[in-house]
Parts: structure tokens; C-alpha cells; sequence
């Protein structure tokens, strides 16, 4: 698509014979420039990770791996993948993530059409309730309680509820639908659809964009989230794989449960660099490989939300 834009530009501008003024191509240099500059600073950290965690720990130690493995070495690759509690704490996320998500999906969307109702009578109180949790929370202690007082320690629900609503995403949803036509909805009703069947048969459907920009953000959430669990879980094969990373990175997990193939407890605790960026990279790369897919409706999904024409 971008590349028949361009082209027809270049057929426009041929048939009517303009240039491109200087100012203007500066700024297309400068722009490239900057951009580019932008684009190697957000991989930088990630293409040294990579690297650190295809390296020997010696290298990354003494401060010589940048952006090229140096002492090429997969065995921390090797030490990761095969601790059983690597892989168990892996399931948890994903099951963790799905349910969490899928629990914020239903209450936001739902939410947020109610909100974007403006003859609904309190409507006013409802959304003032769900701003004022941007500013105030309860506090950590009397979450803790209520969390403990109502069962949901050591299950998913303790992930799940406390978060389940994001007020930000629930603002971006609510200006959404309120940027649906109105005649849409009024010729369904007198079609006979009622205020479940509008939402799940004409709302929905129009609201790919958004809906699939508000699941990135809840997934992205949930999947790096790690303080809930550590919260609320006190059972290793509970915990997700980011209270993994959490606890090898601050040295509390045992040398020995994750130096498999990597020899004694010694040489695990030297490679100890080489392994958190082995950890850190396989818990990224489902969020990277996921992301591709619903990329185009991002930018859509967040301006169609924010701006209203």
C-alpha cells in the first residue's frame, strides 16, 4: 500500500512537472536521519541483550560484548531450557496472561459502552469513580487483606481482579464509542435488537481497532507483570516466569536448580550474566513474535480513540 502511494506521487508529480522544493527535501533528509537514530536507539537494548546471551560470560564480565556475540556459547540456552521450573513458571504466564486479559477485555468493553451512553442517568458519577482511581488506591496493605479475606491467594483471580480495569484504556474505549454514528444503533433497535445485541452484533464489529489495541495493552501488562504474583503467590510452581527472571536476577534462586548442563554450582553462579539474558529473551519473544499481527491496528485503534472528528 505505501509502495503504490509513493508511486502515484511520483506519476502526479511528473504529469505536473513540480519538484519538490529544497526546504523540503532537507526536511525528508533530516527526518530520515533522526528516525533512524531513534530506530537505533530503541533496538540497542535489546540487540545487547541477544547478544549477551549468546556470549561467554568472561566477555560480558570484562564489558566487550555490544551488538556481536563474542565467545559464541548457547549452553546458558541449554542451562534455561532444561529446569523444569523454567518451563511450569512459562505455563503460568501464558495461562496467567490469557485469563487476565480475557477477564479486562469483557469488564472494559463493557464499561466503557455503558459510559459512552449520554442519556444514562449517572453517568457522570460512574466515570467520576473510575477517574478518581487514577489518583488514589486503597494501598497495598488493604489490598492484601481483601485479596487474602476473599480467597483468591495462590489462584489466577488474584492477577486477574485487582487489575482487571485500566482506566486509561477504558477513557480510549469510551471516546470510541462515542464516535460510532447513533443512526447505527437506533435503525438496529427498531430492528428489534436489544442493548446486548447491538453491542455484540453492531458495536464489536466495528470496533476491531480498538478492541485489538486494548488487547496488546492488557497483554503486554499481564505478561510482564510481576509484582501481583509476587504478592499474592507464595508457591514456586504458581509463580509466572517474570518472578523467575525477578528472583535469578536478584540472586534468589538456587544455583544448583538452574545450572543443568552447565556443570557445578560454581560455574553457574559465574555465568550468572549469560543466563538472565538467556531468561530475558525467552520471555520476550512471544510479546515480539505476537506483535507483528495486530500491529496495523494500533495506531488506528488508539487515534480513532482519542480523537473524535
Amino acid at each position: 500500500m505505501i509502495a503504490d502511494r509513493v508511486a502515484s506521487r511520483r506519476v502526479a508529480r511528473a504529469r505536473t512537472g513540480i519538484r519538490p522544493s529544497r526546504g523540503y527535501r532537507v526536511f525528508r533528509v533530516v527526518n530520515a536521519i533522526v528516525l533512524t537514530g531513534i530506530v537505533v536507539v530503541t533496538l540497542y537494548p535489546f540487540v545487547n541483550i541477544v547478544a549477551r546471551s549468546l556470549s561467554d560470560n568472561a566477555y560480558i564480565v570484562a564489558g566487550q560484548v555490544n551488538l556481536v556475540p563474542r565467545g559464541f556459547n548457547i549452553a546458558a540456552y541449554k542451562a534455561v531450557m532444561s529446569d523444569p521450573l523454567f518451563w511450569t513458571n512459562y505455563r503460568n504466564t501464558v495461562f496467567y496472561t490469557v485469563v487476565a486479559t480475557a477477564v479486562a477485555l469483557v469488564l472494559t468493553t463493557c464499561y466503557a459502552y455503558v459510559l459512552s451512553k449520554k442519556h444514562l442517568k449517572g453517568r457522570t458519577a460512574l466515570v467520576g469513580i473510575a477517574v478518581f482511581t487514577m489518583f488514589f488506591s486503597g494501598g497495598l496493605i488493604p489490598n492484601y487483606v481483601l485479596v487474602t479475606s476473599l480467597g483468591l491467594k495462590n489462584t489466577v483471580w488474584a492477577i486477574a481482579l485487582p487489575n482487571a480495569i485500566s482506566v486509561f484504556n477504558l477513557l480510549v474505549m469510551k471516546a470510541f464509542f462515542e464516535s460510532l454514528p447513533v443512526e447505527l444503533e437506533e435503525a438496529a433497535a427498531v430492528d428489534g435488537l436489544n442493548t446486548y445485541g447491538i453491542l455484540l452484533r453492531i458495536v464489536l464489529p466495528l470496533s476491531k481497532a480498538v478492541v485489538a489495541t486494548m488487547l496488546l495493552f492488557y497483554a503486554v501488562s499481564f505478561w510482564n507483570s510481576w509484582f501481583s504474583a509476587f504478592l499474592y503467590m507464595d508457591q514456586m510452581d504458581l509463580l509466572p516466569v517474570t518472578v523467575y527472571l525477578r528472583n535469578l536476577i536478584a540472586g534468589a534462586t538456587d544455583a544448583t536448580s538452574t545450572g543443568g548442563g552447565l556443570g557445578s554450582a560454581t560455574d553457574v553462579v559465574q555465568s550468572a550474566a549469560t543466563i538472565q539474558a538467556v531468561t530475558i529473551v525467552l520471555t520476550v519473544l512471544p510479546i515480539l513474535t505476537v506483535y507483528p499481527f495486530i500491529q496495523r491496528y494500533f495506531v488506528s485503534g488508539v487515534m480513532l480513540g482519542a480523537v473524535k472528528g
